[in-house]
């Protein structure tokens, strides 16, 4: 199928709202889809990012490309900028090769595209102008895990490795604060289907949030019975109350950080559940790591080395 076809009735993630994001023919203006993007492929910033997991930073740093735009709707979003305030630039494949290439010259060690679920088949096919174009580091997908079967199909023999989240399996919850009550089973099958096609090359992440404990025990229970052996798991303590839009009126999200007791608790979860394999962030109690997309460099020096932003373009 031709990649801009996909645009045409947009089934592309588990929400499947049907808008032709493409519009006429050659012309990406389109109609947007809940993610708010049309047919364009558009990026925030590109750095060489320090903060991941070791296997994903490594010695030289994670590529992180940040993709404007997104399938959720999360209440508590760390990156509004990009996902729901429209910060970001369309960008060719030719253009997504360069800037690929840019990274991987830059000492980058993977390409870390994030949050990209809505813009599958346009990813794709600047994947593939990078690699022609000499791309040789491995491409990692960072996600939501809300996709569909047919977009993870479209990106299996692209992604080398996967990041996703299990952000809840409490459909309450997920329609609450994330605007998907379906994400709970979207995002199950999603990762299952992760595994199977790179075993070994998964690392699952889970986002504690503060009050919602119970949600985090139910994750690790999965994670126990369908991914032990077969993927890392990343526990998260970086929940930061932020000043995020909504798309319609809901609970507000909690307004604190995780809390000493709620972060002992899931740790020793993950010891009753025999989770070894993987990594547990410090608890995180502060908000100056989060990152401004009006920035060249959105994060701290110390934690990212900008090579490309959707002001400044391409940074020496």
């Amino acid at each position: 199928m031709e990649y801009n076809s996909y645009y045409a009735n947009c089934l592309l993630c588990p929400r499947r709202c049907g808008a032709n994001r493409l519009g006429k023919v050659n012309d990406t203006a389109g109609s947007p889809g809940f993610c708010g993007e049309n047919a364009g492929l558009r990026l925030a910033s590109a750095s060489v990012h320090r903060g991941e997991e070791p296997p994903i930073t490594g010695s030289g740093g994670s590529g992180a490309i940040f993709v404007s735009g997104c399938n959720l709707g999360c209440v508590f979003c760390q990156n509004h900028q990009i996902s729901r305030r429209g910060m970001g630039r369309a960008v060719s494949p030719a253009e997504f090769a360069e800037i690929c290439l840019a990274l991987q010259n830059r000492g980058a060690g993977n390409i870390n595209i994030v949050t990209g679920s809505h813009a599958v088949p346009a990813i794709a096919k600047g994947l593939d102008a990078a690699r022609i174009a000499g791309l040789r580091i491995p491409a990692l997908w960072n996600t939501s895990a809300y996709e569909s079967a047919e977009a993870l199909e479209l990106l299996r023999s692209r992604i080398d490795m996967y990041l996703p989240d299990l952000k809840t399996l409490d459909k309450g919850l997920a329609g609450r604060f994330f605007r998907a009550p379906g994400y709970p089973e979207a995002a199950a099958a999603a990762i299952l289907k992760m595994m199977e096609y790179r075993p070994g090359q998964v690392i699952i992440r889970h986002l504690l949030l503060p009050g919602c404990l119970e949600s985090t025990r139910e994750v690790l229970r999965w994670f126990a019975k369908n991914s032990r052996g077969r993927a890392l798991f990343s526990l998260m303590t970086q929940y930061t109350p932020v000043e995020s839009p909504v798309l319609d009126k809901s609970p507000d999200p909690p307004a604190r950080f995780v809390s000493k007791k709620e972060y002992e608790t899931a740790v020793g979860w993950l010891e009753e559940f025999g989770i070894e394999d993987g990594f547990c962030q410090e608890l995180v109690t502060d908000s100056g790591w989060l990152p401004d997309f009006n920035r060249a460099n959105p994060f701290s020096s110390e934690l990212s080395t900008p090579v490309w932003h959707w002001l400044e373009g391409f940074i020496p």
